[in-house]
């Protein structure tokens, strides 16, 4: 009985080995179809920037200079070559773009796709002749203050998953100018990113719609307008001291109604006055905070102006008019 009850265990043992071994030559075989796919993204020196990109992603700690990477194991160049490789390289950024929206994402417990978008600065205060730089918002630096610093700031766009993981997939990053509208750059970026992640499949008919969150220095209902062709929802944060408006009241019965309203009553964020009876409410326990409440308020709109970016009739009038 004993010698049966070895047998079984060593089999056992034998056949998870064998598990094992199966489960890391398809992921073996995986990544190097991948980094197949992604030489192939390197239309000029292309050995050279893969070893560079295999060298970033192979070395321990943050990158601090070129020359530590040359040092790396794998990159088995001459830092010559480095440099050669970075000054007249070439990517298809076409490619390596569906390339990345190809990969497995991370999904929300319900599978639904969540993209997060934010803006993370390179900082370059030292570098006087850098061009387009812009002043970048920072915290944090110097004993919990607001500073603005000169550096490049770059408008990211990251798939996220439910649960407190620090991990995330970044799906595109490009650099803002100065003067730039960040709400029209980052709707453009999102536009690409989602139908990218539609053409590789990431997304089908019949899907829960993409949730794209924002910060709240973006103006989400102008994103929300501009991406309504797609299949998205917007969820953006927005500041403690805003005000918004309900729908404008019906016309007043007789025959001299008035002039029709344009908005309703103001719904004031820091005047609990203003808000009135939600129409859902919901509250939860949380570990660190205790109870949190959610109450939502249904067809609220901000009030535009010609000051913001948003076309108003005397815009259509003068372009007609133009025309």
């Amino acid at each position: 009985m004993r010698d049966q009850g070895v047998g079984t265990r060593a089999a056992a043992r034998q056949s998870l080995f064998s598990q094992f071994k199966a489960r890391i030559r398809r992921v073996v075989c995986l990544r190097a179809a991948e980094a197949g796919e992604f030489y192939g993204c390197l239309t000029a020196r292309a050995d050279a920037l893969f070893e560079l990109a295999d060298a970033v992603l192979c070395t321990d700690g943050p990158v601090r200079s070129l020359v530590g990477l040359s040092l790396a194991p794998e990159h088995q160049r001459g830092h010559g070559a480095l440099y050669d490789g970075i000054n007249h390289g070439g990517v298809d950024l076409a490619r390596l773009s569906n390339l990345v929206a190809a990969q497995p994402l991370p999904r929300a417990a319900d599978d639904r796709v969540v993209l997060a978008v934010d803006v993370s600065p390179w900082l370059r205060p030292d570098v006087n002749t850098l061009p387009e730089r812009s002043f970048c918002h920072t915290y944090g630096r110097s004993k919990g203050q607001h500073l603005m610093i000169p550096g490049w700031p770059y408008s990211v766009v990251a798939a996220l998953e439910t649960g407190r993981a620090s991990w995330t997939a970044l799906l595109d990053a490009i650099r803002l100018l100065p003067g730039a509208d960040v709400a029209a750059v980052t709707t453009a970026q999102i536009r690409e990113v989602v139908q990218r992640l539609i053409t590789a499949g990431q997304w089908r008919e019949g899907d829960p719609e993409i949730l794209v969150v924002l910060d709240a220095g973006y103006d989400a209902p102008r994103i929300a307008h501009l991406l309504d062709d797609l299949p998205v929802q917007i969820l953006g944060r927005m500041r403690a001291d805003g005000v918004l408006r309900r729908p404008a009241p019906p016309l007043r019965p007789g025959p001299s109604p008035g002039r029709p309203a344009h908005h309703g009553a103001e719904f004031a964020f820091g005047d609990p006055v203003t808000w009135g009876t939600e129409q859902a409410r919901t509250t939860t326990g949380t570990r660190l905070y205790g109870t949190a409440t959610v109450q939502a308020w249904d067809r609220l709109h901000p009030k535009l102006t010609s000051r913001a970016a948003w076309p108003t009739t005397r815009d259509h009038c003068r372009s007609s008019r133009a025309r």
